[in-house]
């Protein structure tokens, strides 16, 4: 195979460039890079990762350090502006709270990153590294802890699996977007293949230093693909339970049906990072959603229909017992975009494909008002900033948030190991920090690290050929 020369990062570290990725060949680099690549492609970061887990986890933290780095800053800085807890009081329930919870081989994978970081001058340990990659579930954590409050995370993502008489050609298309902060939303830009010693090969979407997706959409070897949306408003924690982003990455690794899915994410549930999650399988044709509360599970299944997610709950014991969600508010975000995308479902009946899945996640469409390109927190296609109602009143604590990037997938995507991906709003709508921290003072907070998000294309990614 023909090598060019290679730019940036790739040139800094010595390794050689293939088809627009680096890749460690060269005798003088560290034998555990050897089969890694990154590349950079329509404002995502794509990265290849293979072999044991200290090995996958040490090409994680070398190839990414500079990135990791930065994810690490706004982290800590997201956490911790409040004044409530310190980072330390983080690091601490890493090591104290979860990582007796997690299992060898992502023990292994997690000290790999540390070790990659490390080995690039990195100053951060495996402790920085589990409070990265439990980030999200800390706010249910810390939620329990003050008296067992309600957690207070905002709503997060659209999504949508169909499959028989919904889809063009009768089999299943799934669906997301991501919406989060737009401090920590415009570095969930990673493209990322895996290719474990054991398990199936993974390609996902992920954030810098997580070893799962962590907003979560991917797809797997034996033909499952799996996403899910944040239920609002959830309380609830079991402390002694296995952290959720250890659960989302097994299943994702090791997943061979919905009923592995199902098992896998039951097993040690601790209310952490609670979602309906979706998911389907390519080889059955079925698609299902675990509605996933700490108390209250529930799993449905079809192989003629669709699930949609948009941070409702469904069960009504789990609406009752464990939220403090509005259900009978139509106007409230979660609830408009159910009724949007009952509407976008029952229009598009034997008609939903890759193309008709992005326009549902770029779109604006207000089913509360009935107002048409109106977009804001009631839209598919989230810019909670651009309400005409104002910001929520946790925004000047959290931040403003919205969709960040978006994915679609069909079966012969999935079969592949491929999906379209959109960097930024799939609308096409640029987010600007300096107007938005102009008009949102409150936020000032956020000065040092939040940056633009520009909306990028639609472009398809595919796995590597095997070797």
């Amino acid at each position: 195979m023909r090598t060019r020369p290679c730019a940036g990062l790739a040139l800094a570290l010595g390794l050689t460039c293939f088809g627009g990725s680096a890749l460690a060949q060269t005798p003088q680099n560290d034998p555990r890079l050897l089969g890694a690549a990154r590349g950079e492609r329509q404002g995502w970061i794509t990265l290849r990762l293979e072999g044991a887990p200290s090995r996958i986890g040490f090409q994680h933290g070398f190839l990414l350090s500079r990135e990791i780095e930065d994810a690490l800053a706004v982290t800590k800085l997201s956490l911790t502006h409040d004044g409530k807890r310190s980072w330390a009081f983080f690091r601490d329930a890493s090591k104290t709270v979860l990582w007796p919870r997690i299992e060898e081989e992502y023990r292994e994978e997690l000290e790999g990153i540390a070790a990659g970081l490390a080995a690039r001058g990195v100053r951060a340990d495996v402790w920085d590294v589990v409070a990265l990659n439990a980030n999200i579930e800390f706010g249910y954590y810390t939620a329990w802890l003050d008296a067992r409050k309600n957690s207070a995370a905002p709503d997060r993502c659209s999504a949508f699996v169909a499959t028989g008489r919904y889809t063009r050609d009768g089999r299943p298309v799934i669906g997301h977007n991501n919406w989060s902060g737009y401090l920590e939303g415009s570095r969930w830009n990673l493209i990322v293949e895996i290719r474990p010693e054991r398990g199936h090969r993974i390609f996902m979407d992920g954030f810098p230093g997580l070893i799962h997706s962590g907003d979560d959409f991917g797809v797997n070897a034996a033909g499952i693909a799996i996403t899910e949306t944040t239920i609002t408003g959830f309380k609830g924690f079991d402390p002694a339970g296995i952290p959720e982003f250890v659960r989302a990455r097994k299943a994702m690794q090791y997943a061979s049906s919905i009923d592995d899915f199902d098992r896998i994410m039951r097993e040690g549930n601790n209310g952490g990072y609670a979602n309906a999650w979706l998911a389907a399988d390519v080889n059955s044709g079925e698609i299902a959603r675990l509605e996933l509360g700490l108390r209250w599970v529930t799993l449905e299944r079809t192989r003629d229909g669709y699930f949609t997610g948009a941070n409702f709950p469904i069960h009504p014991k789990l609406t009752a017992e464990e939220t403090n969600f509005a259900a009978n508010d139509p106007g409230v975000s979660a609830n408009a975009r159910r009724t949007r995308w009952e509407q976008l479902m029952k229009e598009h009946e034997g008609k939903i494909d890759v193309a008709a899945g992005k326009r549902f996640l770029a779109d604006h469409f207000d089913a509360f008002e009935g107002k048409a390109d109106a977009p804001s927190e009631r839209t598919l296609c989230g810019h909670i900033d651009l309400s005409p109602r104002g910001l929520k009143p946790w925004a000047d604590e959290f931040g403003s948030n919205g969709t960040v990037q978006a994915k679609v997938a069909d079966t012969a995507m999935i079969r592949r190991l491929a999906f379209e991906a959109a960097m930024g709003h799939p609308c096409g709508i640029h987010f600007r920090a300096a107007d938005h921290l102009k008009r949102n003072p409150g936020q000032a907070w956020q000065t040092d690290l939040l940056r633009d998000l520009l909306a990028y294309p639609w472009t398809l990614f595919e796995a590597s050929r095997d070797r």
